[in-house]
């Protein structure tokens, strides 16, 4: 991933959503806008997008609104920061709800419960964090790979040269042989 420019991009950025489907795509597009018009690179940008829209998905299914509110009416909150070491921090925090976030181990034909495990692919860290009130806040922290040290074991996953590690085994080069040569092996 490309360079995430922290000082351009505002420390803090904070919304209430709607809880519902409806909400996801707003905070989508402010976060990409915000985050572009800072100047972090697309790569972050496509990766914190993705997992904002995880995270509020998740709430919006699985969490109570904010508050007193019924589940379809109310808000959640979502937030987004980058720190002056290129970290970008996104948070969603709800009411709460009868279960606690975890990956789960969906059957291959499921329809869901695939976004935290996304998640853990994309971010170097995350987390829940019970808040006052009743209220759960997932966290989750997508640094620029390029700052990874790459001797540091706790570094975070490295996204860009996942190809390159998982190539084929090259093949010894077979012996060259003209078209005439094969003809001489039935005499």
């Amino acid at each position: 991933m490309a360079l995430v420019v922290a000082q351009e991009v505002p420390t803090s950025s904070s919304m209430a959503v709607s809880h519902g489907p409806a909400g996801v795509g707003e905070a989508r597009h402010r976060m990409r806008d915000q985050l572009r018009t800072g100047g972090v690179s697309e790569a972050v940008i496509d990766d914190a997008v993705l997992i904002l829209s995880e995270l509020l998905s998740n709430a919006c299914k699985h969490g109570r609104p904010l508050g007193d509110a019924l589940a379809g009416d109310g808000d959640v909150r979502c937030a987004w920061r980058v720190d002056t070491g290129g970290r970008l921090t996104v948070e969603v925090t709800d009411g709460g709800g009868p279960t606690r976030p975890a990956p789960a181990t969906p059957s291959v034909t499921a329809r869901g419960g695939r976004g935290l495990n996304i998640i853990t692919a994309l971010a170097d860290d995350w987390g829940v964090r019970d808040e006052n009130r009743g209220e759960v806040t997932v966290w989750v922290v997508v640094q620029d790979d390029d700052q990874d040290d790459i001797d540091d074991p706790d570094a975070g996953p490295r996204h860009d040269d996942f190809a390159t590690r998982v190539t084929s085994p090259t093949a010894p080069a077979a012996p060259r042989r003209e078209f005439a040569d094969a003809f001489d092996d039935l005499d």
